[in-house]
């Protein structure tokens, strides 16, 4: 069983951007109205499933799958309305997340909602549905591709757990000791506002809750993470991805058209062509176009984990540019 490093945003393609822009937009709206993005008709809805059970959308992903799965193992069910087998295995597992009572928690993901998504879906080479990864310490790996019988899905899970403790992915709790999601304290007030925030959309409580972390530990790798990723949505917004990439590629010395580029390329899973366009803008800028195309840089690497050796690598071709 191989793992792979999850990141949302290189989810997307520039073909599918603007769509999911639009659809976007749509869900937050939904969510300043006190609707649940994505979660209308989703036979897995929080209701029905109760806390084992989340529904989650483009923008909660990294939240409620991501950040959650260090704690806990998470089981992401791809799945859409029409489909007839994820109608069958659907409340199977919302069944078994509920035995489990909290051992993993079960996601389901609206394909059709979510377009971010169903794209890094693509992008992994899974063409059908119903289908099941799953994520253990912020790693995705692919589980389950298609439907089954309970016994089948419950035998799998199980050997799934056995597999991931073998491998050491999993540690295996000593005796007389908590399950993985077990007796685990509290989280911090702050973080659970900004994790409420993300979830209903609304950018601008949860950047002010990663600020007020960053305020007391300006460190906090997942405050950082966060607000950058908030920021880089904000300046996505409405950008035509095509017509900004197009305007760059037109006009290298255009500093504020690289960045925009930039910005597009890390939202379109293309981080190593973001960082090398802003390095070479570095290399051929001077003075304060060469300081905002360093700065728009940096703010990058704040995306992406500080281990990523996407940014170690840039790093290093940043400091030879600039000296």
């Amino acid at each position: 069983m191989s793992s792979r490093d999850f990141s949302l945003y290189g989810a997307v393609d520039l073909g599918a951007r603007q769509a999911a822009v639009k659809k976007q937009q749509e869900r937050q709206a939904a969510a300043a109205g006190g609707g649940a993005p994505g979660a209308a008709g989703a036979p897995g809805s929080d209701a029905a499933g109760g806390p084992y059970v989340v529904d989650v959308t483009d923008q909660t992903f990294n939240t409620e799958v991501v950040e959650r799965s260090r704690a806990v193992p998470v089981l992401v069910d791809f799945w859409a309305e029409w489909c007839g087998p994820c109608k069958q295995l659907g409340p199977i597992l919302e069944k078994l997340a509920t035995e489990a009572a909290g051992k993993w928690v079960l996601a389901k993901v609206d394909i059709d909602a979510n377009q971010q998504l169903a794209a890094y879906m693509q992008q992994m080479g899974i063409r059908g549905i119903p289908f099941v990864a799953v994520v253990v310490a912020g790693q995705l790996m692919p589980f389950l591709n298609g439907a089954a019988p309970e016994a089948q899905v419950r035998q799998a899970i199980d050997q799934l757990f056995e597999a991931l403790r073998q491998e050491g992915i999993l540690p295996e709790a000593p005796e007389g000791e908590a399950a993985p999601g077990e007796g685990l304290p509290e989280p911090d007030p702050i973080y659970g506002a900004a994790e409420d925030a993300l979830a209903a959309g609304d950018l601008d409580r949860a950047a002010d809750a990663f600020q007020q972390i960053l305020a007391v530990d300006p460190r906090d790798e997942y405050a950082k993470t966060g607000l950058a990723r908030i920021e880089l949505g904000r300046r996505i917004g409405d950008l035509d991805a095509q017509k900004a990439i197009a305007e760059a590629d037109a006009d290298p010395s255009d500093v504020a058209a690289q960045t925009r580029a930039a910005d597009v390329e890390v939202v379109t899973g293309d981080v190593e062509g973001a960082f090398d366009r802003l390095i070479a803008t570095v290399r051929r800028t001077a003075g304060d176009d060469r300081d905002a195309a360093r700065k728009h840089l940096l703010k990058l690497f704040e995306i992406l984990p500080s281990d990523d050796p996407r940014v170690g690598k840039a790093r290093r071709s940043l400091q030879s540019a600039l000296f």
